[in-house]
């Protein structure tokens, strides 16, 4: 890909900066030097610790002082304590260091629900199902036990250190000592990649990380082998991530001399145009991605600009509406800012950032607003900025000023959803029967060739439905068998997911998990329709079959 006027190295500028501002302070830009600021804050700090009435804590001081130094900023620009800083980080650089299990905590017990392969678990040999009773000797088994807590403080830990865990499995009646040595643990961004059909791939991707791109690419490639000439991304949920990934990953699609984003900062340097170099390997296929209102940040970079070089559809809800961009600086404690240095904008010229110039509690509020004037189930309440009116590159209309809207508009699907399956979902009744039946029938289950066949291994989903509700009504949910008959489909077909991801893992819960998926099957349909043909056109949009 081609970048025009690219970003000059920061460390330079910033020296600059500062150099020039301390020789010249306001003499020709007429503003005062940021010292002078300093100087200021510096004083108030010194006489709150010399001469305040109560002792003070200058650092907790600042700490809770920054965050709302740069709360007027936008809702975006944000401070990142040291203490925090590496967690955060981690989510997006691709892997940590910790011994490589997934684990829920059910009946007051940690429990093993995946093993990574190739991780310090499966070398050191724990299993899928297994207790962790102790950690470093210490029990971890009863009521309170907090689940980011037990990851953060016990199971993660700097590289090649040992964690010592007491493991129960099965019926066995004494613990298993197991030493592991902590190591790398590779986060995925590719939750799944699987064929829809025999010629359309389905690609989940749930963050844009550091290693989004080469697993995304992979996934294709992978589904390219199965007979895939159509591919619907799903990117419902991503809150977005790093920049440059979503770019390469639409460069992929797009013909050569391609307009993909373009960013404006106030300063020169943080303006960039970024255009496809026609060395994609999936120019030729169809495609559909897939929003909701939770798809943010480079989610929507990714979608604008397909939807803007008329290069797919978009399926789903009006995103979420972020077109701000962020570069994180380090500060010398090892905190961090994530600073606003940009806006970007899609090929059409778009901004989709949605305002936030009346606070961040209304910011924050926005996406309740949204369900409360009926957005979520009706095409017709999406509020539309017309002043805001842009034209892809053949020529249909799209709009700025909040989000990405749809080509094809699919409501929130509520079908199934009644008081007992939210009072059984919140009580996690629904993860808690499935674990217990995949950890009961681990070794049958477990022999089965794939998901397909592990499916024909359960009982009937009447059988499985009635076994729940018993359990469930064990446990403090009250059987009402009016409302768990209009649930039936969605509580078996959930059940079948969940029993099917604790025995082989992602791969096997999504397709089962999306078997009635509306916004997958708008896909499909506009798929069959010949709708997502590049060029799309003007003819063939809001969901008309082009001839």
């Amino acid at each position: 890909m081609k970048y025009k006027d690219p970003f000059v190295w920061i460390p330079l500028a910033i020296s600059l900066a500062v150099v020039g501002g301390m020789l010249l302070g306001d003499m020709f830009t007429g503003k005062p030097y940021v010292a002078d600021y300093d100087r200021k804050l510096n004083t108030i700090l010194n006489l709150v610790a010399d001469d305040y009435v109560d002792t003070v804590t200058i650092s907790e001081l600042v700490e809770k002082a920054v965050p709302k130094i740069l709360t007027d900023l936008d809702p975006h620009t944000i401070y990142i304590p040291a203490k925090d800083l590496t967690a955060v980080n981690d989510e997006l650089e691709g892997s940590f260091s910790g011994i490589g299990i997934t684990f829920a905590i059910f009946d007051d017990t940690i429990r093993v629900t995946q093993v990574l392969e190739g991780g310090p678990s499966e070398k050191a040999g724990l299993q899928a199902g297994d207790r962790i009773v102790t950690i470093d000797d210490s029990t971890f088994v009863g009521l309170g036990l907090n689940l980011n807590e037990v990851r953060d403080k016990h199971l993660k830990g700097a590289k090649n250190t040992i964690v010592k865990l007491g493991i129960k499995r099965g019926n066995a009646q004494q613990l298993t000592s197991y030493d592991v040595i902590r190591g790398d643990v590779p986060v995925k961004s590719v939750d799944v990649a699987y064929m829809v059909d025999k010629t359309t791939g389905y690609v989940k991707v749930d963050r844009f990380g550091r290693t989004t791109y080469d697993e995304f690419l992979n996934a294709l490639i992978f589904l390219k082998s199965k007979g895939a000439t159509k591919y619907i991304i799903d990117l419902r949920g991503n809150a977005g991530g790093y920049m440059e990934m979503a770019i390469l990953m639409a460069n992929e699609f797009l013909p050569p001399n391609q307009l993909i984003v373009f960013t404006k900062g106030r300063e020169k340097r943080n303006d960039t145009e970024v255009w496809s170099d026609g060395n994609g390997s999936f120019q030729e296929d169809e495609l559909v991605v897939l929003l909701d209102e939770y798809s943010a940040s480079a989610s929507e970079i990714f979608a604008g600009a397909i939807q803007d070089n008329d290069r797919g559809l978009i399926i789903g809800r009006r995103s979420f509406g972020k077109g701000l961009v962020q570069r994180q600086f380090t500060l010398p404690d090892s905190s961090a800012i994530r600073m606003t240095i940009s806006r970007y904008y899609t090929p059409s010229g778009r901004c989709i950032q949605k305002d936030y110039k009346h606070g961040e509690d209304q910011y924050n509020q926005e996406l309740l607003d949204r369900y409360s004037h009926g957005e979520l189930y009706s095409q017709d309440s999406i509020r539309i900025d017309t002043t805001q009116i842009f034209v892809t590159t053949h020529g249909r209309k799209v709009y700025g000023g909040g989000g990405i809207i749809p080509d094809i508009f699919v409501p929130n699907d509520t079908s199934g959803i009644t008081s007992y399956y939210l009072k059984a979902a919140n009580a996690g009744m629904l993860q808690k029967y499935a674990y217990r039946f995949a950890d009961r029938n681990r070794e049958k289950l477990a022999a089965s060739d794939d998901y397909t066949h592990m499916l024909r291994q359960l009982p009937s989903d009447d059988i499985l439905l009635n076994d729940f509700v018993y359990y469930a009504s064990r446990n403090g949910v009250p059987a009402r068998w009016y409302y768990i008959n209009i649930s039936r489909k969605l509580i078996t077909t959930q059940l079948k997911a969940l029993i099917a991801q604790y025995i082989f893992g992602d791969e096997a819960f999504y397709p089962i998990f999306n078997e009635d998926d509306n916004n997958i099957a708008a896909a499909v349909k506009a798929f069959k329709q010949h709708q997502a043909e590049f060029p799309i056109t003007p003819e063939s949009d809001n969901g008309k079959k082009r001839n």
